[in-house]
């Protein structure tokens, strides 16, 4: 039988600057939603990205002395290790700066211009550049942005506009008829009473002021406006082909069932977006979901404040799995969630080490205490087993029904219910007491199969969310992960099957006072380092001390044969964090080689480089991939490395000597 398709994105990060935590969880939420989705039988395909024009990104490119393009390709890498870090399993990652993204714009924004739909005209009006909005003095609040409340400039220019008015009688008609469009209700609400009911006002979607963005082809002082550019992505990222000859991936995948979204820009994705779907003929996407908003404990993350909070930082303090869990089971359903380091580490003790951690460990270690690590349903059942496997196979369908209305939060404490009727279990039945009596052996058996067999379950319900997690509890339980057709059976442990003999601790407890002693610690040294004087820093960055090796002679160096490699294709290793494998092309001969470098650079930036090889190295495998030869690389003293390029165009082949 046919897999029912489940296409769904996320927002494309605008690359203005590194992604705060509040950033990041929205890729984690979209991956769980992904994951249980294909845990449910869905084949599914999960699009995420970078958003990469407008007058603002221009602007802070112009502030680091460096082009827009190499501006955004920086920040995007910076945002793909992020969400690669959180271990996020996306199928696309677009980038409204690729080529292919960038011509289908064009083709829209002429075809709804041929159409009637967009007119030129000029703006006059507040614009708010961070926001990259234009209001009316009426739509201020207090005379500022409504979006972001911080100043706004008067503006005039020469723009194209589109109709919006015309569609928006269809759009009120369809969100009547769908409810669940929009979601959480008071998202909907809002759209129709603030904007659609009052009326629409014809919407700019072109800017002469700045040059960092898609021209528009038939007249090209104008650029696209960043919300037609960064819209559709979601079409363009599977195929979509203005002139009617679109991919099979798009006809099979479109409409989307969920574009996963912040609040902040509901209104973007509920009324500009459908109606120009609707404009090119287009279904509309089945459901956007307006997710809140995770605020450090002092409010929203900014920083001006100096309250951000980064997901590597946590990361390196918790581990990604119980980052994951934190931002996915703090958050409600529609309202704001808060993290503080505080409330991470109650969590970190409360639910990881006790609840879930210290469960695992002391059935591994009761099983191998009392049976060699060896489990025997023995079925010696007692009326207290019940509830036990109520609550187990119960667990599936109950996680289900909350994700299936996106209220994540709620369905992992359904699957930590579970665990904790595991504890409760546990001091239930006592196995200590029943080790004393031998007459009680085989009840002792049934026990600890019993909680194998419920944690089994736990934790593959738990893989969506905690995957690393879960894949050591099943492999220290010697379980296999469970589809979710089965999770609603008990017994499904092989009998006689083993547990692991050196149990592994998921999660150790935390002292928060060392924690917070060690966050206060990396800020000093964070704004110790920006107050170095910038002469020292100059000064410490022009040189670096390496160990030397033994001296080599002139024969010795003319073994190895140098030459200019032109990279015509790379991608990532799959199931490595370090590797890409280049195509180089090296006169008339393409070489393939492995490099580690993929923590410093995209597969999109490598290709077109022209890099130095050593070409005549014995082919070697790495991560079972063969390579052919090496790229030549320097590295700091920070492990920051950067491809050695000639200085001068030079063709591949070029010999370097």
């Amino acid at each position: 039988m046919e897999k029912k398709k489940f296409y769904m994105t996320t927002a494309i990060a605008y690359t203005s600057g590194k992604p705060h935590i509040g950033n990041t969880y929205e890729i984690v939420l979209a991956d769980a939603i992904a994951r249980f989705r294909r845990l449910q039988g869905y084949d599914v395909f999960f699009q995420t990205g970078t958003d990469e024009h407008g007058q603002k990104i221009e602007l802070k490119a112009e502030e680091a002395g460096v082009t827009p393009k190499e501006f955004v390709d920086n920040v995007s890498g910076e945002i793909k290790r992020i969400w690669d870090l959180m271990n996020t399993s996306y199928d696309k990652f677009i980038r409204t700066t690729d080529d292919y993204h960038e011509k289908q714009v064009q083709k829209i924004f002429k075809k709804l211009y041929d159409q009637g739909d967009i007119y030129k005209g000029a703006y006059e009006g507040m614009y708010c550049t961070p926001c990259e909005s234009f209001w009316t003095q009426s739509q201020l609040v207090d005379g500022k942005c409504p979006d972001c409340g911080r100043e706004v400039q008067p503006a005039k220019e020469e723009a194209y506009f589109f109709r919006m008015s015309k569609y928006a009688d269809r759009l009120i008609d369809h969100i009547n008829k769908h409810p669940e469009f929009i979601q959480p209700v008071s998202r909907k609400n809002e759209m129709m009473n603030n904007f659609l009911l009052p009326g629409l006002q014809d919407l700019c979607v072109s800017r002469t002021s700045f040059k960092w963005g898609i021209p528009v082809d038939f007249d090209p002082k104008h650029v696209v406006y960043v919300w037609l550019d960064a819209l559709t992505n979601y079409i363009t990222g599977i195929g979509y082909e203005c002139d009617g000859e679109s991919s099979d991936l798009f006809k099979k995948e479109w409409p989307a069932d969920l574009h996963l979204i912040g609040k902040d820009i509901i209104r973007f994705h509920t009324i500009y977006w459908p109606i120009f779907l609707m404009a090119l003929d287009l279904p509309l996407p089945k459901q956007v979901f307006g997710h809140p908003w995770l605020l450090q404990g002092d409010g929203k993350m900014s920083k001006s404040k100096g309250n951000v909070l980064y997901a590597d930082d946590l990361v390196d303090m918790f581990g990604v799995d119980a980052v994951r869990y934190f931002v996915l089971h703090e958050m409600p359903f529609d309202n704001d969630g808060v993290i503080t380091w505080e409330l991470m580490v109650e969590r970190m003790n409360s639910d990881l080490a006790n609840t879930l951690g210290n469960l695992v460990n002391r059935t591994v270690s009761m099983s191998n205490k009392y049976f060699d690590g060896v489990v025997n349903n023995t079925g010696v059942l007692e009326p207290v087993d019940r509830e036990l496997r109520e609550a187990a196979v119960s667990a599936a369908e109950k996680a289900s029904a909350k994700m299936d209305d996106l209220r994540v939060a709620d369905a992992i404490t359904e699957i930590f219910n579970l665990f904790k009727r595991c504890n409760k279990y546990i001091d239930e039945t006592m196995p200590w007491a029943l080790a004393k009596d031998e007459s009680k052996k085989d009840r002792l058996a049934t026990v600890l199969y019993n909680l194998v067999e419920s944690i089994s379950i736990g934790a593959s319900l738990l893989e969506p969310f905690m995957p690393e997690t879960a894949e050591k509890i099943l492999a220290q339980l010697g379980a296999r992960k469970r589809s979710l057709e089965v999770m609603n059976m008990f017994g499904l442990y092989q009998s006689g099957n083993k547990v692991t003999d050196k149990p592994e601790i998921l999660f150790a407890r935390l002292d928060v006072k060392e924690v917070l002693e060690k966050v206060e610690a990396r800020k000093a040294a964070d704004a110790a380092a920006k107050e170095e004087p910038e002469e020292a820093k100059e000064e410490a960055a022009d040189v670096i001390d390496i160990e030397p090796k033994a001296e080599i002679t002139f024969d010795d160096f003319a073994k190895l044969q140098f030459q200019v490699g032109e990279i015509i294709a790379c991608e990532a290793v799959k199931k490595s964090k370090k590797l890409l494998c280049s195509q180089v092309r090296i006169g008339s001969q393409v070489k393939q080689i492995v490099s580690g470098i993929k923590s410093h650079y995209t597969p999109e930036e490598m290709v077109g480089k022209k890099v130095m090889v050593v070409v005549n190295l014995k082919p070697a495998k790495l991560a079972g991939i063969l390579s052919e030869g090496m790229l030549l690389c320097a590295e700091d003293a920070e492990g920051n490395l950067s491809l050695m390029t000639p200085e001068k165009d030079m063709p591949a082949g070029a010999e370097i000597c």
